[in-house]
């Protein structure tokens, strides 16, 4: 199952920006384990998206608890999960 993992920031931004540091190194290392395939700050600043690979719902629960943001009480998360009925080549 792979998942849309939508992030909503609960401080303002330059709140937001002093974990922002911590939660890029997460996120890299996320990606470089292709963890997470796609991620990015939404256009209005009020949060983010990150894509989640094939993995479970409680293995996507978990990763979110891990973030930086989380830790610092800057985010939230919601998870939409679907099973993808079609994909990409290396997906």
């Amino acid at each position: 199952m792979f998942h849309v993992l939508n992030i909503t920031y609960t401080q303002p931004l330059d709140v937001v920006d002093q974990a922002r540091p911590a939660h890029l190194e997460w996120l890299g290392k996320l990606v470089e384990e292709r963890r997470i395939l796609l991620a990015g700050r939404l256009e209005s600043q009020a949060g983010a998206v990150l894509i989640a690979s094939d993995m479970t719902a409680e293995e996507a629960d978990a990763l979110t608890a891990s973030d930086p943001y989380v830790h610092a009480g800057v985010a939230t998360y919601e998870r939409v999960s679907f099973n993808a009925g079609f994909r990409a080549t290396g997906l």
